[in-house]
């Protein structure tokens, strides 16, 4: 059959969705903020994922209006799951989307969710939604899938379509759809996932595993800290053994790798298993941006600072490098931290929105050439503007020897000279 897709949500995932699907196939891009669709069409995109002169030439059909969905066939809802202050899942957007979805629901139409959840979401809970909107059965009028996505937010080399596609369905007709609309357009190839659970499950275990590397990284640092050890030394040496894996010490932010374990372990509790080792994971790394802001105050003290009143610069707020998404970001953690001691603190970073920084945090951005000088400064994120910084850019930030936190050991093939800077890193 001739397909029409729409594609429910324009953000870190459904913009490159939608602009890979509209090569092929007649597509919508669907979203409730104006202000994002108005932004597209004018050739702006605002999470730097698809370029100005991208958006310009492509033949995707932007809307607001739930009615202007009735004519596609295939929907895939790509909306955020994020987890609340109790870090419990939040599937808000999604069952809302179920619900925008249900109202132009037609027999033969198919609906593949992308959103991270947890095994049993789509078929347990989003599709009675859809029946209840629509009044049609699941299964039979209409049919649900599962494509876990795996986009990398700021990653210029690994896109939407070089990225292989786990696809899943409710039956093998409908597995078979799924998978000639994204292998239409998704170059690396298609997994067919045995079930919609399976593709689920999957999803949430991919960076759970990488959220439990970096954990175990990060308590060694808290170790070595103890021991007198460098860190970053010891990762040296144990990489040169073949089968070591080199994961970094660091903040665990973002959309996935610091929320998706969550979605686990409450289905974990849901069946009645507490899990002990992803749990132990998730606190310490929850932990890092407290510690990053308590090993900074206790470097200001050793260089004769007094803590209340004095100010702390902090360079980056997003949740990594080089990409202007602060969903999730750990950098905050530092921020009340520091706050908490009675510190000023200033926040620089030249990807994030303003508008965005204030709204999720309260944080006022100040562009980098108005930061005043600082007692000590935080490298919080490793942007390539900020890896640039020399000994005397540190200084001119500095109001004494710089005090530095080099969160991500930028500065360490620098090589500076205790007498230079005092820098303390993970």
């Amino acid at each position: 059959m001739k397909e029409t897709i729409s594609v429910i949500g324009l953000g870190y995932v459904g913009l490159p969705v939608a602009m890979a699907m509209s090569r092929k196939f007649p597509t919508l891009g669907f979203d409730i903020n104006t202000r994002r669709v108005q932004e597209l069409r004018d050739g702006h995109d605002r999470t730097d994922e698809i370029s100005s002169q991208e958006l310009k030439s492509s033949t995707l059909k932007y809307c607001t209006r739930i009615e202007d969905l009735r004519e596609a066939t295939a929907h895939i809802v790509t909306v955020p799951t994020p987890i609340d202050s109790a870090h419990r899942p939040d599937l808000s957007a999604m069952f809302s989307a179920s619900e925008l979805v249900g109202q132009v629901l037609k027999k033969g139409d198919i609906v593949i969710y992308e959103s991270t959840v947890y095994p049993g979401v789509t078929e347990e809970e989003c599709a009675p939604i859809l029946e209840r909107v629509s009044k049609l059965r699941s299964g039979v009028d209409f049919h649900v899938g599962y494509s876990p996505e795996r986009i990398n937010p700021g990653d210029k080399t690994r896109s939407f379509t070089t990225i292989r596609k786990v696809v899943a369905a409710q039956d093998e007709k409908s597995l078979q759809r799924v998978a000639h609309i994204y292998g239409s357009v998704v170059e690396a190839g298609i997994f067919k996932a045995k079930s919609i659970r399976v593709a689920e499950a999957a999803k949430v275990i991919e960076n759970t595993q990488r959220d439990l590397n970096i954990a175990l990284i990060n308590e060694l640092s808290l170790i070595f800290h103890r021991l007198g050890i460098n860190t970053h030394d010891v990762l040296e040496a144990a990489s040169t053994k073949w089968n070591f894996l080199n994961f970094q010490p660091g903040l665990v932010g973002g959309h996935c790798i610091g929320v998706d374990p969550y979605y686990l372990t409450h289905k974990a509790e849901q069946v009645g298993f507490i899990p002990q080792v992803i749990l132990a994971g998730r606190k310490t790394n929850d932990d890092m941006g407290r510690y990053v802001a308590q090993s900074l105050i206790r470097e200001m003290i050793l260089e004769g600072c007094k803590i209340q009143g004095s100010v702390v610069t902090v360079l980056g707020l997003t949740f990594k490098e080089n990409c202007p998404d602060i969903r999730n970001s750990k950098v905050a953690d530092v921020i009340r931290e520091l706050q908490s001691y009675g510190v000023e603190v200033q926040v620089s970073d030249p990807l994030a929105d303003k508008d965005d920084a204030a709204h999720e945090y309260g944080v006022t951005l100040t562009p980098f050439e108005y930061l005043k000088k600082a007692d000590g400064i935080v490298l919080a994120v490793a942007h390539k503007n900020f890896s640039t910084l020399t000994l005397q850019d540190f200084k001119a930030l500095s109001n004494r020897r710089p005090v530095i936190a080099d969160v991500k050991g930028l500065l360490r093939a620098a090589n500076y000279s205790s007498s230079d800077a005092r820098i303390w890193t993970l």
